[in-house]
């Protein structure tokens, strides 16, 4: 039954205490009774298990806290080659799983090769999925947690976005809706089943693939008991081959958490270092911002969310951004040779298209420490490709910080700002790690009932019985009837600070 409809007992109850309110404020009476505040009467899109309910006291503290979030955000250019078990050592020491971030949020770019067939074919999810296994094994494991190797028959897509399960379903189905034309009818699988449900300390919260372009974002479990997590929403903007293909564009993920609204956009824009190219980059960065969009749908809850880029509070861009060096190719060596990244960074293209207003003007980026992440030699290789003597058949490239991470927004503080060390591509890894603020809704005299409780079963004072009455038959205190919904049993819970 829809928790909508007045004959739910969440709506009973709820209707109840708007009655007692109504009622006070009629008469203008002290009303000494609790009542329960934050239930959510609809199958909100990203609220997910309300597996803490709280007693809050009948007058609400209006002002908001703020609560902190660490966010890794990373970036790789993977070159077009699959994920192998080998790379689960790389993948390790990219993501630092040992610092623990609250939210991890990956983009990656050319996780297929840039082909004909690739790029105006169908997509194949297959890569994306197997990138996404990867990740999970990779931040799970670390913390003990099961992991199931191999896994049978993993259901494939390119297109995941979290939405709540209802209590009573929660361990019979996973909390996630994929792409059916992708399913191909099977909806629940042990790949799934992992990923969004137990077993894990991280979920998978959206995830979506266009060509080469791929983002991941995975929340840490117990985020999703403490805050309410909602609109969870994906988009893509191809902008490549006559400004529409997907060799070039970005892949983009919405999300609020609370009373903060995020937006994370990984992109793959041109290529090239001929004079001009920087400008092609600077248009497809318009591109996105325009036409990049989360439209409001029939399952969205009451609570707008936003509909473009900049109506988030927070946002991240990461990705292969292919800003370039304009600086000849062995001035450019040498420098690297000193590790003079502060005079390095006076040729950067990016840099000086943000201080002339072509592109990103008051977005912010870290202050760069470390080595330029392109063009390397070949896979397993140290060196850069090109330089003098030239190699037969390498590519002539000037290194370049081709892989960037920028923010936008209040409540931001960078804390790290770094490469990693993999060879698995001829791009090296970056990742920024970010301390965020969070605005959450502060209740006073708040206290939890069970964490098992299920609040679809929660009944109102008038329907437990006359035994919580006083003589005049009014109630005394508040009571609630809580069905146990793993054991079958029923609990009575008395909350006697009123």
């Amino acid at each position: 039954m829809d928790d909508m409809s007045p004959k739910s007992s969440s709506g009973r109850f709820r209707k109840w205490f708007k009655r007692k309110h109504k009622n006070k404020q009629k008469h203008k009476q002290p009303d000494p009774y609790n009542y329960l505040d934050g239930l959510s009467d609809g199958e909100d899109e990203g609220d997910y298990i309300m597996e803490d309910v709280y007693i809050s006291s009948f007058e609400m503290d209006p002002c908001t806290s703020t609560n902190e979030l660490r966010i890794f955000v990373g970036t790789w250019n993977v070159a077009g080659r699959s994920p192998v078990g080998s790379l689960a050592v790389d993948l390790e020491e990219w993501l630092k799983p040992q610092d623990a971030a609250d939210i991890y949020v990956l983009g990656f770019q050319e996780i297929v090769p840039l082909k004909t067939r690739t790029v105006i074919g169908v997509e194949d999810p297959t890569e994306a999925t197997n990138w996404n296994l990867l990740i999970g094994k990779t931040l799970n494991e670390n913390f003990g947690c099961p992991w199931l190797t191999p896994m049978l028959n993993p259901v494939s897509s390119d297109n995941y976005q979290y939405v709540k399960v209802p209590d009573c379903e929660r361990r019979a189905s996973f909390s996630g809706v994929i792409d059916s034309t992708l399913m191909r009818g099977r909806w629940i699988t042990q790949y799934h089943q992992q990923l969004v449900l137990g077993g894990s300390k991280y979920k998978l919260m959206a995830s979506k693939k266009m060509v080469g372009v791929f983002i991941s974002v995975w929340m840490k479990k117990e985020l999703l008991k403490k805050y309410c997590v909602s609109n969870v929403k994906v988009s893509s903007v191809a902008c490549g081959i006559m400004g529409y293909l997907g060799n070039k564009g970005s892949v983009s993920v919405s999300m609020s958490i609370e009373g903060t609204s995020f937006c994370f956009i990984a992109a793959h824009l041109a290529s090239g270092e001929k004079n001009g190219d920087e400008g092609r980059r600077n248009r497809q960065v318009s591109e996105i911002f325009k036409r990049t969009s989360f439209p409001r749908s029939a399952k969205d809850d009451d609570n707008r969310h936003p509909l473009t880029i900049f109506g988030h509070d927070q946002i991240f861009w990461f990705g292969d951004l292919n800003y370039r060096l304009d600086l000849e190719d062995n001035l450019a060596r040498d420098l690297i040779k000193k590790q003079d990244w502060k005079a390095l960074q006076g040729f950067d293209q990016l840099r000086k298209e943000q201080e002339d207003g072509g592109v990103f003007e008051g977005w912010r980026e870290g202050n760069i420490k470390f080595a330029p992440t392109y063009k390397y030699s070949s896979s397993n290789c140290n060196r850069y490709s090109g330089g003098l003597p030239n190699r037969s058949g390498e590519k002539q490239r000037t290194p370049a910080w081709c892989d960037r991470i920028l923010w936008y927004g209040k409540g931001v503080k960078l804390l790290s700002y770094f490469r990693s060390e993999s060879k698995f591509s001829d791009h090296r890894p970056v990742s920024a790690q970010f301390s965020t603020q969070i605005e959450v809704m502060k209740s006073t005299n708040s206290r939890f009932l069970d964490k098992e409780t299920n609040f679809h079963n929660i009944m109102p004072p008038e329907q437990i019985g006359p035994s919580i009455n006083n003589e005049e038959g009014k109630p005394t205190l508040l009571s609630l009837i809580v069905k146990d919904t793993e054991s079958s049993s029923t609990h009575m819970q008395v909350d006697t600070n009123y």
